[in-house]
């Protein structure tokens, strides 16, 4: 009897999921023995259980089959059809667990985020920022609250990595996109993205945050399984909602609804543990309202740190005691950052980590990431930013300022090659910059300058070494120097041309604040307080060969073409470079280009 049951469930759970059933239908309850009464009102009581048990996991499995279909492509494994293939396999396996957070979490959680004096200013800034798209720019993340920037400027990064180089897996190719991937590097193959933002479907849009989401969750959590943070008041809704999440249904649900203490988030929080790529997608979608209402920056802050674990975050720090949070204003700190950039906490932005001697480290970015970052704090030598964050597998970057996170990128992913001198010189900072015990100072020992000779293969004259080392500790701006007057067949990278790679290209910055301007220097004619609306700028940007000393690209002309990567000939039209306009954000451009020229049409980008 038990076998026969056993293969009756298996044949529901198989009609349920056929490939394209008209609308979810219940599994029929076998037919009753002959002789016996009609209908089911005498069936026993175990009968009747096996039998609802039959027809509610049919009826789940039939709604998995069917939200499949909408689902977004799994990160790393490749298109929805991948999704619905691998879903179909786990069957009732591969939903996701749920449950509520312990006290002791709880307290840990909170302590974490917001330390032990959160102000009530800086608790309504993160619980009142939703994840939601601007629609004056199409593309962009809207931003109303000024501490979770961080969490919306790392999401911001991965969905434009999806919208301008993943369009076909949004069922959204613009007109004019080309693009080449393979096996081969990055700098080897070519991807040109269109800047058509407005013709985005909606659809498109919400699958590219869905797998934005996706990735930074499995990133943190180790591509083995993600958390997933939502609201208890919300699931007691949802259970009741036919249809899922509904805005309305949020709202209503919100209201009156804070987190001051470690108390509030046990007593609202739930948490859901995915382990199959397919469910935890599933799970994203379903939940993509909650995360636009004001809830929605805390609760994936939230699932980032309870995906990485958060004993492994706190091991991921410097000095665990300090909030994440960072008072007096409430901004993301750097850790948080770095946390949804490449699934670690750390606090630094540098390569690899540093020696302070004693058994004591500070730990930097230890892999390639595929969006990066860069700081206005570098441009100021505070900090010094390492290849992994600088030079990232796709040419976007979040944009760190004194006081704000916001979005540069560029659509040709031809920006960040390099021609062979451009790779040599790489090849010598990264060198020099392993030596490096300062933080980013740029000066090393004697010891380590003579390991970045070996290591490089530089040759340089004994009076050479002697006048580097005659201080005691070498400084890179000196060594720098002589390495643009040694020739090449010495390991120097002399250039008699001056010419050799110049490149221009575009760049475009979103920074997706919306908020009154209360610092503005004037009001607008009605008398109102001016405001500042997302916006999305267009950069044009030159550089000049790196290896070629400043004092002589005073007098060099440069090519007046424009497009792409760029050399000069004899015959070439040639002109002054035009002057460069100058914003912060050109500083933060020129510690990933150094010296290179920005121009752009009306007000300069804000970073602020």
């Amino acid at each position: 009897m038990a076998d026969q049951e056993e293969e009756d469930l298996r044949m529901a759970m198989r009609m349920s999921m056929q490939y394209s059933p008209p609308e979810p239908k219940r599994s029929k309850p076998r037919d009753a023995p002959v002789g016996a009464p009609d209908g089911l009102s005498k069936e026993s009581p175990e009968a009747k259980s096996r039998r609802m048990k039959r027809e509610l996991m049919a009826t789940a499995a039939e709604k998995r089959m069917l939200a499949s279909r909408i689902a977004t492509p799994s990160v790393g494994l490749g298109s929805a059809s991948k999704i619905e293939k691998k879903e179909n396999e786990l069957g009732a396996e591969g939903v996701c667990s749920g449950r509520e957070l312990s006290e002791n979490e709880a307290k840990q959680l909170f302590s974490m985020v917001f330390g032990s004096e959160a102000s009530k200013d800086i608790l309504a800034q993160w619980t009142n920022q939703g994840i939601s798209p601007d629609p004056e720019t199409s593309m962009g993340l809207v931003q109303h609250e000024g501490g979770p920037c961080g969490v919306l400027a790392a999401i911001q990064a991965y969905v434009l990595k999806y919208i301008l180089f993943f369009p076909n897996e949004l069922g959204n190719v613009p007109p004019g996109m080309t693009q080449n991937f393979g096996s081969r590097r990055l700098s080897e193959s070519q991807c040109v993205a269109s800047n058509n933002f407005p013709s985005l479907s909606e659809d498109a849009k919400a699958r590219a945050l869905v797998r934005s989401m996706g990735e930074i969750l499995f990133l943190c959590g180790d591509n083995k399984s993600i958390s997933v943070a939502s609201l208890t008041v919300i699931t007691h809704n949802v259970q009741r909602s036919e249809d899922g999440l509904k805005e309305e249904i949020i709202a209503k649900a919100l209201e009156g609804l804070s987190i001051e203490s470690a108390s509030d988030l046990k007593k609202i929080l739930r948490v859901d543990a995915c382990t199959s790529q397919a469910s935890a997608f599933l799970r994203l979608q379903k939940m993509i309202p909650l995360f636009k209402s004001r809830m929605g920056a805390m609760l994936f802050l939230i699932s980032a740190l309870l995906s990485r674990g958060l004993d492994f975050v706190q091991a991921d720090r410097d000095d665990p005691s300090l909030p994440l949070v960072t008072a007096p204003f409430g901004h993301a700190s750097q850790e948080i950052v770095n946390l949804l950039l490449c699934g670690q906490a750390v606090p630094n932005v540098f390569d690899g980590k540093m020696d302070l001697g004693g058994d004591m480290f500070l730990k930097g970015i230890s892999r390639n990431v595929e969006v990066g970052f860069l700081t206005l704090l570098e441009s100021l030598n505070f900090c010094k930013v390492g290849q992994y964050l600088k030079c990232p597998k796709w040419p976007i970057w979040v944009v760190g300022s004194e006081s704000h996170y916001t979005v540069l990128f560029a659509l040709d992913t031809t920006v960040q090659d390099e021609n062979e001198l451009e790779e040599r010189e790489s090849q010598i900072r990264k060198a020099f910059d392993a030596q490096d015990q300062s933080g980013g100072g740029g000066f090393i020992s004697v010891e380590g300058f003579h390991q970045v000779l070996r290591d490089t293969n530089i040759k340089l004259p004994p009076e050479k070494v002697d006048h580097l080392c005659n201080t005691g500790f070498i400084v890179w701006s000196e060594f720098w120097q002589v390495i643009l007057d040694l020739d090449q067949s010495l390991g120097g990278l002399k250039d008699s041309s001056g010419l050799m790679g110049k490149k221009v290209f575009d760049l475009y910055h979103f920074n997706g604040i919306a908020k009154s301007d209360l610092n503005g220097s004037h009001l607008t004619s009605g008398g109102e307080t001016p405001v500042q609306r997302p916006r999305l700028t267009k950069l044009r940007v030159s550089v000049p060969p790196r290896w070629t000393p400043e004092e002589f690209m005073a007098d060099v002309p440069v090519s007046s073409a424009s497009g792409g990567n760029e050399s000069s000939g004899k015959d070439a039209e040639v002109a002054k470079p035009e002057p460069s306009q100058h914003a912060p954000l050109a500083d933060c451009i020129r510690t990933r280009w150094p010296r290179a020229v920005c121009n752009w049409v009306g007000d300069p980008p804000s970073i602020v």
